[in-house]
């Protein structure tokens, strides 16, 4: 379909609003508007045009084991964000002085990625294209 121009917004559920909110704006995301609607849900949007949806109705029991990425079955489904950054080592300064956990680290054929969780396991990766940004 070429009428398909972007992405508008990644739908994440989240257990806890105030937690959601304080950890994506480390990350520079800022909050929007919510709850609002049905589901109930709350916006944050990066500077830079990504916009997440946050879904407000996970169960307050439910653990921070992501189904699709920790269970050795391996399920369909989305299992992370990835945002694309301009410098690996401002990036991880930023994250090691909000006390984020890097999780996992790659770099391959010149890319350089790495990954964190959120508070409810939700992963997100950080990615630097080959030869981009130098």
């Amino acid at each position: 379909m070429r009428e398909i121009v972007d992405i508008n917004h990644v739908g994440l559920r989240v257990r806890d609003l105030a937690t959601a909110r304080e950890f994506y704006e480390k990350l520079g995301f800022i909050f929007l508007v919510g709850p609002v609607g049905p589901e109930p849900v709350a916006i944050v949007e990066h500077p830079c045009g990504v916009n997440i949806n946050f879904i407000l109705n996970a169960s307050p029991d439910s653990s921070a084991t992501n189904l699709l990425m920790d269970e050795s079955t391996k399920h369909t489904g989305f299992t992370h964000i990835a945002l694309e950054i301009t410098d690996v080592d401002a990036v991880k300064k930023q994250l090691d002085g909000h006390g984020i956990v890097i999780t996992e680290q790659v770099e391959f054929e010149g890319a350089m990625f790495f990954f964190v969780r959120d508070p409810d396991g939700n992963v997100i990766e950080f990615h630097k294209p080959k030869s981009r940004y130098s």
